[in-house]
Protein backbone atom coordinates (compact mmCIF):
# COMPACT_ATOMS: atom_id res chain seq x y z
CA UNK A 1 0.00 0.00 0.00
CA UNK A 2 1.30 3.76 -0.69
CA UNK A 3 1.88 5.40 2.43
CA UNK A 4 -0.82 8.09 3.23
CA UNK A 5 -3.58 5.52 1.56
CA UNK A 6 -7.03 5.09 3.12
CA UNK A 7 -6.66 1.27 4.64
CA UNK A 8 -9.45 -0.85 2.89
CA UNK A 9 -12.29 -1.80 5.50
CA UNK A 10 -12.00 -5.37 6.81
CA UNK A 11 -15.43 -5.99 4.90
CA UNK A 12 -13.56 -5.22 1.61
CA UNK A 13 -10.57 -7.19 2.78
CA UNK A 14 -12.38 -10.01 4.07
CA UNK A 15 -14.36 -10.28 0.72
CA UNK A 16 -11.83 -10.08 -1.45
CA UNK A 17 -9.83 -12.49 0.04
CA UNK A 18 -12.81 -14.96 -0.28
CA UNK A 19 -13.64 -13.60 -4.13
CA UNK A 20 -9.89 -14.96 -4.58
CA UNK A 21 -10.22 -17.99 -3.13
CA UNK A 22 -13.49 -19.18 -5.22
CA UNK A 23 -13.56 -20.74 -8.89
CA UNK A 24 -13.87 -23.76 -10.94
CA UNK A 25 -11.62 -27.13 -11.01
CA UNK A 26 -11.21 -27.08 -7.13
CA UNK A 27 -9.79 -30.34 -6.36
CA UNK A 28 -9.80 -32.05 -3.01
CA UNK A 29 -9.25 -29.96 -0.01
CA UNK A 30 -11.95 -27.28 -0.87
CA UNK A 31 -15.22 -26.25 1.03
CA UNK A 32 -17.70 -24.43 0.11
CA UNK A 33 -15.38 -23.50 -2.96
CA UNK A 34 -12.46 -22.68 -0.73
CA UNK A 35 -9.32 -24.78 -2.08
CA UNK A 36 -7.08 -25.58 1.24
CA UNK A 37 -4.05 -24.65 -0.43
CA UNK A 38 -5.18 -21.01 -1.54
CA UNK A 39 -6.50 -20.44 1.84
CA UNK A 40 -3.52 -21.56 3.64
CA UNK A 41 -0.60 -19.82 1.38
CA UNK A 42 -3.52 -16.63 2.28
CA UNK A 43 -3.32 -17.04 5.74
CA UNK A 44 0.27 -17.52 5.86
CA UNK A 45 1.19 -14.28 3.70
CA UNK A 46 -1.11 -12.78 7.00
CA UNK A 47 0.57 -11.35 10.38
CA UNK A 48 -0.85 -11.83 14.11
CA UNK A 49 1.58 -9.92 16.22
CA UNK A 50 0.13 -11.34 19.55
CA UNK A 51 -2.01 -8.74 21.25
CA UNK A 52 -2.45 -7.48 17.55
CA UNK A 53 -4.16 -10.43 15.90
CA UNK A 54 -7.75 -8.55 15.21
CA UNK A 55 -7.36 -8.32 11.31
CA UNK A 56 -6.39 -11.79 11.38
CA UNK A 57 -9.51 -12.84 13.37
CA UNK A 58 -11.80 -10.41 11.33
CA UNK A 59 -10.61 -12.38 8.26
CA UNK A 60 -11.71 -15.74 9.43
CA UNK A 61 -15.05 -14.72 10.93
CA UNK A 62 -15.96 -13.43 7.56
CA UNK A 63 -15.41 -16.63 6.20
CA UNK A 64 -17.77 -18.32 8.95
CA UNK A 65 -21.37 -17.10 8.45
CA UNK A 66 -22.89 -17.03 12.08
CA UNK A 67 -19.22 -16.45 13.85
CA UNK A 68 -18.44 -13.22 15.99
CA UNK A 69 -15.52 -12.10 17.73
CA UNK A 70 -15.54 -12.38 21.63
CA UNK A 71 -14.26 -10.09 24.39
CA UNK A 72 -10.92 -11.50 24.18
CA UNK A 73 -10.77 -10.74 20.51
CA UNK A 74 -11.46 -14.66 19.81
CA UNK A 75 -13.31 -16.00 16.67
CA UNK A 76 -15.50 -17.86 17.76
CA UNK A 77 -18.78 -19.77 16.16
CA UNK A 78 -21.30 -22.75 17.58
CA UNK A 79 -22.40 -25.48 15.60
CA UNK A 80 -25.04 -27.80 16.71
CA UNK A 81 -27.61 -27.32 19.85
CA UNK A 82 -26.93 -29.56 23.07
CA UNK A 83 -25.72 -29.55 26.46
CA UNK A 84 -22.54 -31.83 25.96
CA UNK A 85 -20.04 -29.40 24.65
CA UNK A 86 -16.93 -30.13 22.83
CA UNK A 87 -13.90 -27.43 21.82
CA UNK A 88 -11.55 -26.97 18.78
CA UNK A 89 -9.68 -24.25 19.02
CA UNK A 90 -6.45 -23.07 16.48
CA UNK A 91 -4.17 -20.09 18.20
CA UNK A 92 -3.45 -17.16 15.48
CA UNK A 93 -0.85 -15.39 17.27
CA UNK A 94 2.67 -14.99 16.72
CA UNK A 95 5.76 -13.62 17.77
CA UNK A 96 7.02 -10.32 16.98
CA UNK A 97 7.87 -6.54 17.55
CA UNK A 98 6.62 -3.31 18.13
CA UNK A 99 7.97 0.07 17.53
CA UNK A 100 9.74 1.32 20.77
CA UNK A 101 10.50 4.63 19.48
CA UNK A 102 10.51 7.12 16.90
CA UNK A 103 13.68 9.10 16.20
CA UNK A 104 13.88 12.84 15.37
CA UNK A 105 15.82 11.61 11.97
CA UNK A 106 12.39 8.98 10.95
CA UNK A 107 14.34 6.23 12.36
CA UNK A 108 12.66 3.71 14.79
CA UNK A 109 13.89 1.19 17.25
CA UNK A 110 12.05 -1.80 18.14
CA UNK A 111 10.69 -3.55 21.59
CA UNK A 112 9.96 -7.21 21.91
CA UNK A 113 6.04 -7.79 21.94
CA UNK A 114 4.63 -9.28 24.72
CA UNK A 115 4.72 -13.16 24.82
CA UNK A 116 7.15 -16.14 24.56
CA UNK A 117 9.76 -15.96 22.05
CA UNK A 118 12.37 -18.18 21.30
CA UNK A 119 16.10 -17.63 21.88
CA UNK A 120 17.63 -16.15 18.11
CA UNK A 121 14.25 -15.22 16.77
CA UNK A 122 15.02 -11.85 16.82
CA UNK A 123 18.33 -12.47 14.48
CA UNK A 124 16.12 -13.20 11.62
CA UNK A 125 15.43 -9.63 11.09
CA UNK A 126 18.63 -8.77 11.00
CA UNK A 127 19.23 -6.84 7.14
CA UNK A 128 15.59 -8.57 6.43
CA UNK A 129 12.51 -6.60 4.85
CA UNK A 130 9.99 -6.00 7.48
CA UNK A 131 6.18 -4.95 7.56
CA UNK A 132 4.27 -2.46 9.86
CA UNK A 133 1.36 -2.43 10.42
CA UNK A 134 0.08 1.14 11.15
CA UNK A 135 -3.22 3.19 11.47
CA UNK A 136 -3.16 3.98 7.59
CA UNK A 137 -2.52 0.48 6.53
CA UNK A 138 0.97 -2.18 5.92
CA UNK A 139 4.03 0.22 5.52
CA UNK A 140 7.32 -1.87 4.53
CA UNK A 141 10.46 -1.16 5.89
CA UNK A 142 14.12 -2.93 6.23
CA UNK A 143 16.25 -3.38 9.14
CA UNK A 144 19.64 -1.95 8.44
CA UNK A 145 22.85 -3.96 9.48
CA UNK A 146 25.77 -2.58 10.91
CA UNK A 147 28.70 -1.33 8.35
CA UNK A 148 31.89 -3.76 8.77
CA UNK A 149 34.08 -1.24 7.10
CA UNK A 150 33.37 1.65 9.66
CA UNK A 151 33.19 0.00 12.42
CA UNK A 152 35.97 -2.56 12.33
CA UNK A 153 38.65 -1.98 14.19
CA UNK A 154 37.20 0.78 16.12
CA UNK A 155 37.00 0.40 19.55
CA UNK A 156 38.21 -1.93 22.33
CA UNK A 157 34.71 -3.85 22.60
CA UNK A 158 34.27 -6.96 21.38
CA UNK A 159 31.69 -6.87 18.14
CA UNK A 160 28.18 -8.37 20.21
CA UNK A 161 25.79 -10.08 18.12
CA UNK A 162 22.36 -8.57 17.32
CA UNK A 163 19.70 -8.24 19.19
CA UNK A 164 16.10 -6.21 18.93
CA UNK A 165 17.50 -3.47 21.30
CA UNK A 166 19.82 -2.64 18.70
CA UNK A 167 17.77 -2.94 15.38
CA UNK A 168 17.43 0.24 13.56
CA UNK A 169 14.09 0.00 10.73
CA UNK A 170 14.40 2.48 7.82
CA UNK A 171 10.95 2.99 6.12
CA UNK A 172 12.05 5.93 4.58
CA UNK A 173 10.64 8.72 6.69
CA UNK A 174 13.49 11.70 7.05
CA UNK A 175 11.84 13.09 9.86
CA UNK A 176 9.27 11.67 13.19
CA UNK A 177 6.63 13.83 11.27
CA UNK A 178 7.09 11.64 8.22
CA UNK A 179 6.61 8.58 10.33
CA UNK A 180 3.76 9.75 11.33
CA UNK A 181 2.41 10.92 8.39
CA UNK A 182 2.73 7.46 7.26
CA UNK A 183 0.45 5.87 10.07
CA UNK A 184 3.56 4.82 12.36
CA UNK A 185 4.01 5.24 16.35
CA UNK A 186 5.14 3.77 19.24
CA UNK A 187 3.44 0.31 19.73
CA UNK A 188 2.74 -0.21 15.80
CA UNK A 189 3.39 -4.14 15.57
CA UNK A 190 6.28 -5.57 13.39
CA UNK A 191 6.99 -8.45 11.67
CA UNK A 192 9.37 -10.39 9.15
CA UNK A 193 7.84 -9.47 5.46
CA UNK A 194 5.81 -12.35 4.90
CA UNK A 195 6.54 -14.00 1.26
CA UNK A 196 4.77 -17.75 1.54
CA UNK A 197 6.56 -20.24 -1.08
CA UNK A 198 5.13 -23.13 -2.61
CA UNK A 199 7.64 -25.35 -4.02
CA UNK A 200 7.88 -29.12 -4.42
CA UNK A 201 4.76 -31.33 -4.48
CA UNK A 202 2.57 -29.97 -2.26
CA UNK A 203 5.00 -27.89 0.15
CA UNK A 204 4.43 -24.51 1.32
CA UNK A 205 7.14 -22.37 3.65
CA UNK A 206 6.73 -18.85 5.49
CA UNK A 207 7.03 -18.12 9.30
CA UNK A 208 4.60 -20.28 11.58
CA UNK A 209 3.09 -21.91 8.48
CA UNK A 210 1.96 -24.86 10.17
CA UNK A 211 -0.33 -22.89 12.19
CA UNK A 212 -1.64 -20.90 9.55
CA UNK A 213 -2.67 -24.32 7.94
CA UNK A 214 -3.66 -26.10 10.85
CA UNK A 215 -6.19 -22.94 11.28
CA UNK A 216 -6.98 -22.93 7.46
CA UNK A 217 -8.17 -26.48 8.06
CA UNK A 218 -10.18 -25.71 10.85
CA UNK A 219 -11.60 -23.18 8.49
CA UNK A 220 -12.72 -25.67 6.02
CA UNK A 221 -14.03 -28.24 8.52
CA UNK A 222 -16.33 -25.12 10.55
CA UNK A 223 -17.20 -24.20 6.95
CA UNK A 224 -18.26 -27.98 5.52
CA UNK A 225 -20.53 -28.74 8.86
CA UNK A 226 -22.01 -25.04 8.67
CA UNK A 227 -23.21 -26.13 4.70
CA UNK A 228 -24.15 -29.82 6.19
CA UNK A 229 -26.69 -29.12 8.70
CA UNK A 230 -26.98 -32.31 10.76
CA UNK A 231 -23.46 -33.16 11.32
CA UNK A 232 -22.90 -32.39 15.05
CA UNK A 233 -24.44 -35.36 16.96
CA UNK A 234 -28.39 -34.51 18.43
CA UNK A 235 -27.52 -33.32 22.01
CA UNK A 236 -24.22 -31.63 21.12
CA UNK A 237 -23.00 -28.45 20.41
CA UNK A 238 -19.10 -27.98 18.88
CA UNK A 239 -17.61 -24.91 19.91
CA UNK A 240 -14.75 -23.87 17.37
CA UNK A 241 -12.86 -20.84 18.18
CA UNK A 242 -9.86 -18.77 16.50
CA UNK A 243 -7.58 -17.86 19.51
CA UNK A 244 -5.45 -14.93 20.49
CA UNK A 245 -2.45 -14.03 22.85
CA UNK A 246 -1.80 -18.02 22.82
CA UNK A 247 2.08 -17.11 23.81
CA UNK A 248 0.78 -14.48 26.74
CA UNK A 249 -0.61 -16.72 29.15
CA UNK A 250 -3.36 -17.96 27.05
CA UNK A 251 -5.75 -15.59 27.76
CA UNK A 252 -7.45 -16.03 24.40
CA UNK A 253 -8.24 -19.89 25.05
CA UNK A 254 -8.85 -19.00 28.96
CA UNK A 255 -11.90 -16.60 28.22
CA UNK A 256 -13.10 -19.18 25.87
CA UNK A 257 -13.04 -21.45 28.62
CA UNK A 258 -14.51 -19.34 31.49
CA UNK A 259 -17.85 -18.16 28.89
CA UNK A 260 -18.43 -21.16 26.72
CA UNK A 261 -17.67 -24.39 28.68
CA UNK A 262 -17.67 -26.51 30.86
CA UNK A 263 -16.53 -29.00 28.23
CA UNK A 264 -16.62 -32.33 27.97
CA UNK A 265 -13.24 -32.74 26.16
CA UNK A 266 -10.89 -29.84 23.63
CA UNK A 267 -8.81 -30.42 20.80
CA UNK A 268 -6.65 -27.73 20.26
CA UNK A 269 -5.21 -27.27 16.75
CA UNK A 270 -1.52 -26.22 16.16
CA UNK A 271 1.80 -26.50 13.94
CA UNK A 272 4.53 -28.31 15.98
CA UNK A 273 8.12 -29.77 14.95
CA UNK A 274 7.64 -32.71 13.03
CA UNK A 275 7.74 -34.39 9.48
CA UNK A 276 6.11 -32.12 7.37
CA UNK A 277 2.19 -32.55 7.18
CA UNK A 278 2.36 -35.30 9.43
CA UNK A 279 -0.40 -34.85 12.03
CA UNK A 280 0.41 -36.22 15.42
CA UNK A 281 -2.06 -36.42 18.82
CA UNK A 282 -0.69 -36.28 22.36
CA UNK A 283 -2.30 -35.51 25.72
CA UNK A 284 -1.87 -31.40 27.17
CA UNK A 285 -2.18 -30.27 30.40
CA UNK A 286 -4.39 -27.52 29.64
CA UNK A 287 -6.61 -28.59 31.84
CA UNK A 288 -5.01 -27.99 34.43
CA UNK A 289 -4.84 -24.81 34.58
CA UNK A 290 -8.68 -24.32 33.19
CA UNK A 291 -10.72 -27.52 34.62
CA UNK A 292 -13.06 -26.49 32.41
CA UNK A 293 -11.67 -27.69 28.84
CA UNK A 294 -12.18 -31.56 29.93
CA UNK A 295 -9.45 -33.74 28.62
CA UNK A 296 -7.70 -31.97 26.19
CA UNK A 297 -5.31 -32.77 23.36
CA UNK A 298 -3.44 -31.10 21.13
CA UNK A 299 -3.40 -32.24 17.03
CA UNK A 300 -0.16 -30.97 16.14
CA UNK A 301 0.40 -30.68 11.70
CA UNK A 302 4.20 -31.74 11.58
CA UNK A 303 6.86 -28.89 9.95
CA UNK A 304 10.48 -29.00 9.01
CA UNK A 305 12.29 -26.17 10.33
CA UNK A 306 10.21 -24.84 12.39
CA UNK A 307 10.23 -20.93 14.37
CA UNK A 308 12.39 -20.01 11.16
CA UNK A 309 11.18 -17.73 7.98
CA UNK A 310 11.39 -21.10 6.17
CA UNK A 311 8.93 -23.30 8.11
CA UNK A 312 7.63 -25.84 6.27
CA UNK A 313 4.60 -27.65 5.83
CA UNK A 314 2.60 -29.72 3.22
CA UNK A 315 -0.71 -29.31 1.65
CA UNK A 316 -1.64 -33.02 1.90
CA UNK A 317 -1.29 -33.33 5.68
CA UNK A 318 -3.35 -30.29 5.98
CA UNK A 319 -5.89 -31.83 3.96
CA UNK A 320 -5.35 -35.20 6.23
CA UNK A 321 -6.23 -32.59 9.10
CA UNK A 322 -9.22 -31.14 7.91
CA UNK A 323 -10.80 -34.39 7.20
CA UNK A 324 -10.10 -35.37 10.45
CA UNK A 325 -11.61 -32.43 12.51
CA UNK A 326 -14.77 -33.10 10.09
CA UNK A 327 -14.78 -36.18 11.76
CA UNK A 328 -14.10 -35.17 14.95
CA UNK A 329 -16.89 -32.58 14.51
CA UNK A 330 -19.21 -35.17 13.54
CA UNK A 331 -18.57 -37.02 16.59
CA UNK A 332 -15.92 -39.54 15.22
CA UNK A 333 -12.38 -39.58 16.53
Amino acid sequence: MVQGERAPTVAVLALSLLASMVGPGRLSGQSGGVELSELATRLAAMTAVTGYEQRLVDSIVALLPGAATDRAGNGVIVLGRGERRRLVACPVSEPGFVVGRIRDDGWLTLRRAPGRIAPGFERQIEGQRVSLFGRRGVVPGVVAVRSIHLTRGRGTAPESSFTVDSAYVDIGAATRAEAGAAGVEVLTPVALAKRPQRYGPDLLAAPVVARRSACAALVLAARRAIAEQGMVPRGQSVVVAFVVEQELLGRGLATVATTRGPFAETVLVDGGAGTPGLVTRTADSLARRWPTLGTVTRWSLGARYPGTPVETTSFAGADSLQRALGRWIGGGQ
